[in-house]
């Protein structure tokens, strides 16, 4: 039951990414895997001012169901986060996504047993 709903949640944050144009929209099933977070979300944005707009929207659609927001982290336009305790929400501009490639990173963590 647990899953079902954390995978409802993931795929409604998911078309509210696709809704204002998220791209290239990946997600990590992290369960299981001693990190931090149960799912991670990364999102590309097209420029800066789009990525605290996702945020902003993904807070005024949101919040109104229940879901409670414990940290953002705002202080870049080309990297914002979003912390929903069990999902973690990576808003990236396209250049720093490439930069810091933190998808490599959540690869390299699902394939440690």
């Amino acid at each position: 039951m647990a899953e079902l709903q954390i995978q409802q949640r993931v795929n409604r944050i998911i078309t509210l990414l696709e809704d204002k144009k998220g791209e290239d929209i990946e997600v990590f099933d992290l369960r299981g895997k001693d990190y931090i977070v149960d799912k991670v979300i990364i999102v590309s944005a097209m420029i800066g001012k789009h990525s605290f707009a996702l945020l902003d929207y993904l807070k005024s659609e949101l919040k109104p169901q229940g879901e409670i927001f414990y940290a953002t982290e705002e202080e870049s336009e080309d990297w914002v986060i979003a912390d929903l305790g069990d999902i973690m929400i990576h808003i990236f501009t396209p250049n720093h996504r490439k930069k810091f490639n933190l998808e490599e990173f959540l690869h390299s963590f699902l394939s440690k047993k």
